[in-house]
């Protein structure tokens, strides 16, 4: 199984930085995201657009997306999934430090019992079980739909997923997926 770091968004809400590059506790987030998910999996690479040398200096392979203009998220699945030389590519983002350290097992373990294509993590939010689409365990030999969506104009995560066998794995620590999508919530994550 192989692991993918999504650090190649804009960070607009957080005005514009690179967010996986930004101190947490002393660490660049993306860092944290890594050290959790290595123990986790066989190998990481990570996916970023910008400033490629110091996520290089983290000791893995960095992929920019295959898709122009920062194409979101699905972007990033898909510099993955063409490199990706396991059976399966788990996906979580660079702005979630805390995400399960048993995330992956869980995934999987679903994903086999339920004969699924793509398992995402879900976790408890106002009362509903809310999906965490970005971490998401996906079957490489999902590539050409994805590219074709992506190709047809597709950005949306859902959408994509709906098309395939698709289960919800539920976590029951809603923040273990808090994630710093502002500068305000990264403080908030540094007192966490």
């Amino acid at each position: 199984m192989t692991g993918l770091i999504l650090a190649g968004g804009r960070g607009s809400r957080m005005g514009g930085v690179d967010k996986g590059l930004q101190n947490h506790r002393g660490v660049p987030l993306a860092l944290h995201a890594l050290l959790r998910l290595a123990p986790q999996v066989g190998q990481v690479m990570i996916n970023a657009n910008r400033n490629l040398g110091a996520y290089e200096s983290f000791g893995v392979p960095v992929w920019p997306d295959a898709l122009p203009d920062f194409a979101g998220p699905l972007a990033g699945f898909l510099a993955g999934l063409e490199r990706c030389e396991t059976p399966w590519l788990v996906t979580v983002p660079c702005d979630t430090p805390d995400f399960p350290q048993d995330l992956v097992a869980r995934l999987a373990a679903r994903a086999e019992a339920d004969d699924a294509e793509i398992a995402m993590a879900a976790c408890p939010e106002d009362g509903a079980l809310r999906t965490q689409p970005v971490f998401c365990l996906i079957r490489t030999d999902l590539m050409e739909s994805l590219v074709r969506f992506t190709q047809d104009g597709g950005r949306k995560i859902d959408r994509w997923t709906a098309q395939h066998r698709t289960v919800e794995v539920p976590f029951d620590d809603a923040r273990a997926f808090f994630n710093a999508n502002t500068l305000a919530e990264l403080q908030q994550l540094q007192h966490g």
